[in-house]
Formats: C-alpha cells, sequence, structure tokens
C-alpha cells in the first residue's frame, strides 16, 4: 500500500475564475498532493431556485491552465466524460497537457451521467449500459493513441476510473486503472473493492497495482483511519464556489503527515 494522499476538487461553478485560479495556488502551497475539477458544462448544484443554473467553467481548458499555473502537484478531472469527446483526441489532449505540466496529468474518466449536458449540448444520453459500453470500447483506442503519439507522453499517465458498478465498472477498472475512485460507507466500500480485486484476479492484475480513492466529507477525518485501513490511500475533499475554503483541507494534511510518518 502506497502513502495516504490527500486531493481536494474544486467544483467550477457559483464562481469566477480568478477564485478558482487562486485556490488551485492555495492547495500547491498548502501541501495538497492532487487537485481535481469535474468535467460538466453547468452547476451540479447550489442554484437558487434551479441547482443547475450558475457560472460555470469548461473542464479541459482549465486543466491546460491549471498546467501551466502550478509546479508541483498533481491534477486532472474527476472525472472527464467519455461521451463528450472522441478517445484518440481525448489521448492527445492528455498527452499534450502531461507535456506542459512536465508529467503532473492524472486522467479520470468515466461513462457519465448528467442528462442536462448531455441534452443542452446534443450528445446522445443513451442508457447507463449504453453509455458503459462506450467507455470499455473508448479505452483501448485511448491507450493505443496513447502509445502511437509523437512526442509520447512523458510517461505513463496515471489512469483514474471513476464508478462502482459490479458487472461492467469494476471489470473496466482491473483491466485499465491505476486509481480507483468511488464513494459509499465502510462496509458498501469493502464490498466493491472485495469485487474490484476479484475482477484484477480475473484479468490477471495485481490488485495492488490500483490505487483506492474516496470522496469524503471534509468534517469526516475521524473516519479516515477506518477507510485507510480498508486499503483507501487517497482521500478528496470537494469545495465548491463562492468562497472556495480549503480551511477544512489543513487537518487532513496534519493527519496525511502523521500516517505517513512524516511528523
Amino acid at each position: 500500500m502506497g502513502p495516504v494522499r490527500i486531493a481536494v476538487q474544486i467544483h467550477p461553478q457559483h464562481t469566477d475564475y480568478t477564485g478558482i485560479r487562486d485556490t488551485v495556488m492555495q492547495a500547491e502551497d498548502m501541501g495538497v498532493d492532487v487537485v481535481y475539477n469535474w468535467d460538466h458544462f453547468y452547476p451540479l448544484y447550489g442554484g437558487d431556485p434551479d441547482p443547475n443554473v450558475g457560472k460555470h467553467f469548461e473542464c479541459w481548458t482549465m486543466l491546460g491552465a491549471w498546467a501551466e499555473q502550478t509546479s508541483r502537484i498533481q491534477f486532472g478531472a474527476l472525472v472527464t466524460c467519455n461521451s463528450y469527446r472522441n478517445p484518440e483526441l481525448l489521448a492527445d489532449m492528455a498527452r499534450t497537457v502531461d507535456h506542459i505540466s512536465d508529467g503532473r496529468l492524472i486522467l479520470g474518466i468515466g461513462s457519465g451521467w448528467f442528462e442536462k449536458d448531455y441534452d443542452e449540448y446534443g450528445y446522445d444520453f443513451g442508457t447507463k449500459g449504453s453509455r458503459l459500453r462506450d467507455l470499455d470500447a473508448a479505452m483501448p483506442r485511448i491507450r493505443d493513441r496513447l502509445e502511437r503519439l509523437d512526442p509520447p507522453p512523458t510517461r505513463h499517465i496515471p489512469i483514474l476510473i471513476g464508478g462502482g458498478g459490479e458487472k461492467v465498472t469494476l471489470r473496466i477498472v482491473a483491466e485499465y486503472a491505476d486509481v480507483w475512485h468511488t464513494f459509499g460507507d465502510l462496509e458498501t466500500v469493502a464490498h466493491k473493492s472485495k469485487v474490484l480485486n476479484e475482477w484484477c484476479n480475473r484479468v490477471d492484475r495485481d490488485p495492488s497495482e490500483v490505487e483506492r480513492s474516496i470522496g469524503m466529507q471534509a468534517a469526516n477525518l475521524d473516519r479516515a483511519d477506518d477507510y485507510l485501513a480498508l486499503g483507501i490511500t487517497e482521500f478528496t475533499l470537494g469545495f465548491t464556489g463562492p468562497d472556495l475554503d480549503l480551511e477544512p483541507a489543513k487537518a487532513w494534511l496534519k493527519w496525511r503527515d502523521s500516517v505517513n510518518g512524516m511528523v
């Protein structure tokens, strides 16, 4: 099991870009390990009276800016929606941002779920099953394109896949992911992690090669040791506009340093 990492997900909604930019710099200065955004076109919550109304910014344009803005922190989307971009194009985008950042991008990807994005931007929403099949088909195409690009990526770009579906998603994670991201209580995460291990064994993959990541409420630091005992090593805290106050992350960073023997 690798060292514990603390990530923050900056929800790119209900704020101006200057606030996002300054928060990314604050995260790097604080010693956060990873900063994520998300891949949507509208807010997911918080609008008044409509939760999906308000300021919002596009994911990958922002990641290119973060690549130039930062120098140490890793970053990526939590997660890119596979439906929104051709797999070959996404691979090329990831390779380019990888070079801009000198090898700090994490390629987060998932099958997509937010119907308003699809409807408003003209994508076929399909079904949960069809979107998962599309993700399954895209992963080898992304891997193949990354191997064919000139210049190639600076290193193996870590792939993070989010989701917990036991029949398809966790099999895709076992085949392609370096990081698996999930949510849930201890019992759920323990069960899903066991299923992932079983899929790794079926596809002849060492389960220890897949880092386990979870989204947490900042107030739930008292549960961190229990999730760590399940093999979770990346803990992601979400922050949204307009304030984007990272103060709650400080206690998590102190805990991380204690666990990693850095006190």
